[in-house]
């Protein structure tokens, strides 16, 4: 049974840190969910059933669904994702995730689109880019039109946002039937 891989302790560590979560606690739940998610029981649903399936992305699902979005990433794709935790949307401050499912969603919309790249990029396909890249990063053109910047950290792919924000991957290749899903210990914000 194929099993995700996990960002080194340190890494996270690091990243959570700047998040504000406490590491311990969000590096056991990383690593429950990570024993909780296999390619065998992913494999049969969508993008959003996927993410439906696993409560750790509940808020993520809540957002999809006040953007209008989860038909798209219901579609035939392939799409992949870089899906931020519940505790990723946690980090961001006070009122922003309810300000913009209920009054936002156009700006909710940009920012779930910044997370998502045409195709389907294995985790492989993303270290074999960067290495080619060289020391400015590999270059993802997510589907509102803006970049990600994807650099190797101590062995951890990051990806750095335009302003400036970085996301460290925590698990990889979750498969789904119309992409494949990796997950992220940050929101990534397009400007």
């Amino acid at each position: 049974m194929k099993k995700f891989s996990i960002a080194l302790a340190s890494a996270a560590t690091l990243a959570l840190a700047a998040c504000g979560t406490p590491a311990e606690e969000t590096n056991e739940a990383d690593a429950a969910m990570a024993d909780e998610m296999s390619v065998e029981d992913t494999a049969t649903g969508t993008i959003v059933d996927v993410a439906m399936g696993n409560g750790d992305f509940s808020t993520l699902v809540t957002a999809v669904t006040a953007a209008g979005l989860g038909e798209t990433l219901s579609g035939e794709g392939p799409f992949t994702v870089f899906a931020p935790t519940n505790a990723a949307f946690d980090a961001l401050p006070a009122g922003t995730v309810e300000a913009l499912t209920t009054t936002d969603t156009e700006t909710l919309g940009s920012i779930l689109t910044y997370h998502v790249v045409a195709g389907e990029l294995m985790a492989a396909d993303v270290l074999a880019a960067i290495e080619g890249a060289g020391a400015d990063g590999y270059a993802l053109t997510t589907v509102n039109g803006a970049t990600l910047t994807a650099t190797l950290v101590d062995g951890n792919v990051v990806l750095t946002d335009a302003a400036g924000g970085t996301a460290t991957v925590t698990a990889t290749d979750v498969d789904a039937s119309n992409g494949m899903i990796h997950v992220i210990d940050t929101v990534l914000m397009p400007a």
